[in-house]
């Protein structure tokens, strides 16, 4: 009898410590609006909530799949910066790894060599800069990207691959860079905070040995905060293939194409902001 209950005590601290790797983004809600995430519509099997953190600082949020290995979406603060891109090398989360003490994202060099880590033991959390080596036609997309980041440490920041997906290199050097580049400083004008959450929707195939998922579909979704006006929102989603147009479409609509798309109703501000 006190073996099995000293079994029950062990298997509920294993659940306790995983658990604390996938918990809620408690630490991090202001990165939503009225700090609430999209429900759980979203949602893959194996996810991990991540309050990306660099300079000692939480920076934007990710809810990442462990399994497909890229991020299911980012939620951010649109505030663009004066700073230039980042001349940055690449870097991963190790909270993902398993327990440690490490709370902000690094190089692989740096778990390599400094907190005894092996590459194999990176990879079986996460992508890792060689999955994203030699991809033809696919290049490293942001969901969160540096140019709707204030500091450079923030910019720095979104150059983790929990942030990162297989992107068609046209559609995000084309398109997809002119919704972000040009649409979105026009479409936020007179919003004293804009939330954004942007997405992907998980594909059929995979590269890098079946490792990393190549998503069917980009997305974004906006939430504008206007003084002494109720909100507004706006949504905007492409296909992940060369030359496809990025639709811009309201709330409503993006949130009823990505239902078809998860299979489940996906409400993104918790009903909360305005769909007009």
């Amino acid at each position: 009898m006190l073996g099995l209950l000293l079994l029950q005590v062990l298997a509920s601290c294993l659940w306790l410590g995983h658990s604390e790797v996938v918990n809620s983004f408690d630490s991090c809600p202001q990165f939503f609006y009225d700090g609430i995430p999209p429900n759980d519509a979203l949602n893959p099997k194996n996810p991990a909530r991540i309050c990306q953190r660099f300079s000692n600082s939480y920076h934007y949020a990710t809810l990442y799949d462990r399994d497909r290995r890229i991020p299911v979406y980012s939620a951010y603060k649109y505030r663009p910066g004066p700073y230039k891109r980042p001349s940055r090398k690449w870097m991963v989360e190790p909270q993902l790894i398993g327990k440690n003490n490490l709370k902000e994202m690094t190089s692989e060099k740096n778990l390599i060599y400094n907190h005894s880590f092996t590459l194999d033991k990176i990879k079986e959390s996460q992508a890792i800069d060689d999955d994203y080596r030699g991809q033809k036609d696919l290049t490293r997309g942001h969901l969160s990207p540096n140019g709707h980041q204030y500091s450079e440490e923030s910019k720095i920041a979104t150059f983790t691959l929990t942030n990162i997906v297989p992107q068609d290199e046209t559609l995000n050097n084309v398109n997809w860079n002119a919704y972000e580049s040009q649409t979105m400083p026009k479409k936020t004008q007179g919003c004293t905070t804009t939330y954004v959450i942007t997405g992907a929707v998980p594909g059929n195939t995979y590269v890098s040995n079946n490792r990393v998922n190549v998503p069917s579909h980009i997305w974004s979704a906006a939430c504008c905060m206007l003084d002494k006006k109720p909100p507004k929102a706006w949504g905007a989603i492409a296909e992940n293939k060369s030359k496809k147009e990025v639709e811009q479409l309201s709330l409503e609509d993006l949130e009823n194409r990505l239902t078809k798309l998860y299979g489940k109703n996906v409400n993104l501000f918790n009903n909360a902001c305005s769909q007009k």
